[in-house]
């Protein structure tokens, strides 16, 4: 795997000699006091951000972090401890704080560790973090430049640009020794428009494990155009009607709706706790029959993609809704065993200072047999809705408010007028059974957004085709 090249202090060849044997030991300090399993997480990270504002570089800063999570289960009982300290005292410390969960019984000792050859859904020839500094510096001043540029009515451009190297080692007391090399890249972009005293902002951005062979196909002009465009389109928006109305989502990033509404009540832990609308709901109906929900590991340097999950496991793509069925959850290790199945590879977290539980990578709603112009062609008067803002979610129940950023009026099957101050309330298991017709046009967003949790931050794909759901409740003003 080419990215194991840039190695982590312990990684192997690594200068803090974190091996196999001295997992072994460790684990068996973990499980001295008993417990059912117990794993180690290492973690390296090495990041760096820039900003360019008003013509200059605003702001640049690197981190780099390092530390040790160390887990022991016993039942439904979790023991967790960290340090940032990998001398041998420190990480003996960590082990036995979290081992106080457990007293009485035991682990079979020793543990036996093997290297697990992983997948190689990112494996890149070139990190960008060994690219010069400069060299972004002059990607964000080209796309200042271009969204100044492409009209008048342009009156300031902002762009970002941020990038990371996170590599973890995870022993587990199953046997399970696992090395990643996982990489980041995000770009941003935001311009503001202003005309007759109306101002408006539009933004794009993109990325995802990828090097910088990724401005080859969308370059910082290309994401500067599109900040832009939205932005003056937006000056002229007008209202939004208010009421219950179809709504057409945009394939790609509309999938944000999917994941919120839909796809945290289908994280197994809230399913074992009885708190989500779909516990207890496994064969039975939950969407239209054109609806196939699945989460997908796999699709190569997406933001979401991981060789292996913060638990050791190798995820795939595991199908959650069936052509209206729910057919199963996002597990991690301990909500597997709750059911009595394998992990589905979904037990991540944010850092080594974090636990895992299940969390979605990248989460997609299926093609259907329809041409988007045909579903459009349906909708006598209705919400095109391109681009999501922020929103909330009942878990418990899957209400949900979102607002738009770009959203355009349908009216007799053609999109008219832009509109402004957008929201959409609904139920999320609801707005699935309102879905009837479904795109061919599949799309995956480009690398931008982050899913939060609990406290935790994890990066995140979504996806879907154009979707027309016949009613949703739209927030706005009275039709006329």
């Amino acid at each position: 795997m080419a990215t194991t090249r840039y190695l982590a202090p312990f990684a192997p060849g690594g200068d803090a000699a974190i091996d196999a044997a001295t997992c072994e030991r460790l684990l068996a300090v973990c499980l001295a006091n008993g417990g059912d399993y117990a794993d180690l997480f290492f973690e390296y990270r090495r990041n760096a951000g820039y900003s360019f504002d008003e013509g200059i570089l605003k702001s640049a800063s690197r981190s780099v972090s390092l530390g040790l999570g160390v887990r022991v289960q016993r039942g439904d009982a979790t023991g967790y401890a960290y340090t940032e300290d990998l001398a041998w005292e420190a990480m003996e410390r960590a082990a036995k704080t979290a081992a106080r969960i457990a007293a009485g019984g035991g682990h079979d000792l020793p543990v036996r560790l093997a290297s697990r050859e992983l997948p190689r859904r990112y494996e890149l020839d070139e990190q960008s973090l060994e690219r010069p500094a400069l060299e972004k510096r002059q990607l964000l001043e080209r796309a200042s430049r271009a969204a100044l540029a492409y009209d008048p009515m342009i009156v300031r451009a902002e762009a970002g640009f941020a990038e990371g190297m996170r590599e973890v080692l995870i022993a587990t007391s199953d046997g399970k020794l696992c090395f990643d090399a996982q990489p980041m890249i995000r770009f941003s972009m935001r311009a503001v428009a202003e005309h007759k005293g109306k101002t408006q902002a539009g933004s794009s951005g993109g990325g995802g494990r990828m090097t910088m062979g990724y401005f080859d196909e969308k370059s910082p002009e290309w994401h500067a155009g599109e900040a832009a465009r939205r932005a003056i389109a937006m000056l002229d928006a007008e209202e939004a009607p208010a009421g219950q109305l179809p709504v057409v989502l945009a394939p790609g990033d509309s999938g944000i709706l999917l994941h919120e509404a839909v796809g945290h009540g289908l994280e197994a832990d809230f399913n074992r706790k009885g708190t989500s609308r779909y516990a207890g709901q496994i064969g039975e109906r939950v969407a239209s029959d054109l609806c196939t929900v699945v989460d997908d590991a796999t699709l190569t340097q997406s933001r979401g993609a991981v060789n292996v999950d913060d638990e050791g496991n190798e995820p795939g793509r595991s199908v959650l809704i069936e052509n209206g069925k729910l057919v199963g959850y996002m597990h991690d290790r301990m909500s597997a065993r709750h059911y009595g199945i394998g992990s589905t590879g979904n037990g991540r977290r944010e850092s080594f200072a974090c636990n895992a539980m299940p969390r979605m990578t990248n989460t997609i709603l299926l093609a259907g047999p329809h041409a988007p112009e045909e579903i459009l062609g349906t909708v006598k008067r209705g919400i095109y809705a391109k681009a999501f803002g922020g929103g909330q979610v009942d878990i418990s129940n899957g209400d949900f408010v979102f607002s738009l950023t770009e959203s355009y009026l349908i009216e007799d099957g053609k999109l008219t007028r832009p509109l402004k101050d957008v929201n959409l309330v609904g139920n999320g298991p609801d707005v699935l059974t309102k879905v009837s017709m479904l795109g061919n046009d599949v799309g995956v967003s480009d690398g931008i957004w982050t899913c939060g949790k609990d406290g935790q931050s994890v990066p995140v794909g979504v996806g879907c085709p154009t979707v027309k759901i016949d009613e949703i409740t739209v927030g706005g003003t009275r039709l006329g």
